[in-house]
């Protein structure tokens, strides 16, 4: 068979380079000698690369946490990352920032197995993740905690993003540890849950009865989230998991436009994701399955990392640290004058 050799310059202009250990080399050295390697190698590596290129740049930037990644120990980095700012907005499961809440009042999560007699955990009042142990007598002192906290505020509808600021301010008189709840209220990072009712935050203010229930303004939510990212020089996405918080964070673009406001779609985009397309669900689709929606821009930087979250983010955000130590970013404004306004509806 006689091959076009023309055509091959197209496709053969980097060579593979083999992983070379260095034991005195560091973890941003390592990852960019892997971005020479391929699959999911490779994509590391580029994922730090999109981040560094949003950090350099005037970008806000918004992180989607889903899964149970704080009881799995994720709680310190994702503190990390707001208190540093390489994050500027968090849009979280319910989940997470109960666990977050749980450890800022001093409990813990405990190391465990996942091959256990549940049943004798029910006994014991032992809650399981996987392969992680909790105490159900403690998550309800939480929820007790969250239950009296609702009663301190005024009788009036809030966004998630105002409940947990307030939240955050109440834990800075009474929280044993720095969470990300906590963190976020120090360093004017705000924080969105979408499905606030689908968590034990929601289970605690369902326990208030009658004319006293709870009123979340969860529209607002989808308004204020689209005024910031309309309001951006640019935005970027990062997705720890998938889930609501993807959706949440990638529908912005959407409402924006509808609103008649500013919506290119969002520039840069990283996730980490163990879930596969081809299922059709939310979690898994691709980046570009995200354009035909106008969520990702067409022109834009973006990767995705077919890896665990636990694996995936300590050494992304580790090799991240070392590669723009001593960056001073220019923050975004994330003031909310006129978020909840509607500038013109597309069909008008």
């Amino acid at each position: 068979m006689a091959y076009d050799r023309g055509k091959r310059k197209k496709y053969l202009k980097k060579v593979v380079s083999p992983v070379r250990i260095k034991p005195s080399a560091s973890i941003s050295e390592l990852l960019s000698g892997m971005g020479e390697t391929a699959f999911q190698g490779k994509n590391l590596s580029r994922a730090v690369d999109v981040w560094e290129e949003m950090l350099k740049g005037r970008t806000t930037v918004f992180f989607g946490l889903a899964g149970a990644l704080v009881p799995a120990g994720m709680r310190e980095l994702v503190v990390y990352l707001i208190k540093n700012r390489y994050i500027d907005c968090l849009v979280s499961t319910g989940a997470n920032l109960f666990h977050d809440i749980h450890e800022t009042l001093g409990r813990y999560h405990y190391q465990g197995h996942p091959h256990v007699d549940d049943r004798i955990l029910r006994d014991a009042g032992i809650d399981r993740i996987y392969d992680v142990f909790a105490l159900e007598g403690e998550f309800n002192a939480v929820d007790r905690y969250l239950y009296d906290f609702s009663f301190v505020l005024e009788k009036r509808p809030y966004t998630t993003r105002e409940f947990l600021y307030l939240l955050g301010k109440d834990l800075a008189k009474r929280g044993e540890a720095e969470g990300i709840v906590l963190a976020a209220y120090r360093n004017g990072v705000p924080v969105y849950c979408p499905a606030v009712g689908d968590s034990s935050i929601g289970i605690a203010l369902a326990l208030r009865d009658g004319e006293t229930n709870f009123l979340f303004d969860t529209i607002g939510d989808v308004k204020e989230t689209a005024h910031l990212a309309s309001n951006a020089k640019a935005s970027g996405v990062i997705f720890a998991g998938g889930g609501t918080p993807k959706n949440f964070i990638q529908q912005t673009e959407v409402t924006a436009c509808l609103m008649g406001k500013r919506a290119p779609g969002h520039r840069y985009a990283i996730q980490i994701t163990a879930d596969a397309p081809h299922w059709g669900g939310l979690s898994g689709c691709t980046f570009e399955e995200a354009q035909s929606w106008g969520k990702i821009a067409k022109k834009s930087s973006r990767v995705t990392v077919n890896c665990d979250s636990t694996i995936a983010l300590p050494i992304i955000v580790s090799a991240l640290s070392q590669r723009v130590k001593g960056v001073k970013r220019v923050l975004p404004d994330l003031s909310l004058k006129n978020s909840h306004r509607v500038k013109k509806r597309i069909w008008e």
